[in-house]
């Protein structure tokens, strides 16, 4: 998994509440299991028309928004299904972050266990990032990890809140099969013990 310690980018501003996982990524793109390929089918049925032309209309087609990395998200982003798809297809179109005032708890934890970094704030500092973001191809904003704060296009800053352990695991690159590695040492002592203790096992 990328490290993510200091994210500078262009916020798309997606001012649609509620957005479910099947809105992020729809189930005829979750055939595969891999986290790649899969920015296509992000946010499909927004992006595209019946014809399969492009929507003019939604954010991430306008010309300024193209290159997201950062999504400022209305209420209870990712609810719906589980499916780990959805943080994999953000990941993979380029989106490190989605800022909300809410997200829907597996989709939050699938996040930071993927390399994205959800950030809550609350209905006042939100509106504040829209306005930021409606600011187009000038609408940078940064997202610095290590002091927890959010910088906008005209130098002004918002603190925002962290789990301690899982922006350990976000600034050192750590998954959970990274985690476990850490501890590989600690198993083959273990592993080596118990086989001189319990030969028969």
């Amino acid at each position: 998994m990328d490290k993510f310690t200091t994210l500078t980018g262009v916020a798309a501003p997606l001012k649609i509440a509620n957005v479910d996982t099947d809105q992020i990524i729809p189930a005829r793109f979750l055939k595969t299991i891999k986290r790649t390929g899969l920015k296509d089918g992000l946010f499909s049925t927004h992006r595209y028309r019946e014809d399969g032309s492009e929507n003019p209309d939604f954010v991430l087609n306008r010309p300024a928004y193209r290159r997201a990395s950062i999504l400022v998200a209305e209420d209870n982003f990712g609810c719906g299904s589980s499916r780990e798809h959805a943080p994999w297809a953000l990941l993979d179109y380029g989106i490190r972050c989605v800022i909300s005032t809410s997200f829907a708890d597996i989709f939050f934890n699938n996040c930071f266990k993927n390399g994205i970094l959800p950030i809550v704030v609350s209905r006042d500092d939100l509106e504040k990032l829209m306005d930021d973001a409606e600011r187009g191809a000038n609408a940078t904003l940064t997202i610095d990890l290590e002091t927890q704060t959010i910088q906008g296009p005209d130098g002004g800053t918002l603190p925002f809140e962290v789990d301690p352990f899982r922006k350990h695991c976000l600034l050192n690159g750590l998954d959970d099969i990274a985690l476990t590695l850490e501890k590989s040492g600690d198993v083959e002592m273990y592993e080596r013990r118990m086989a001189e203790d319990r030969p028969w096992l």
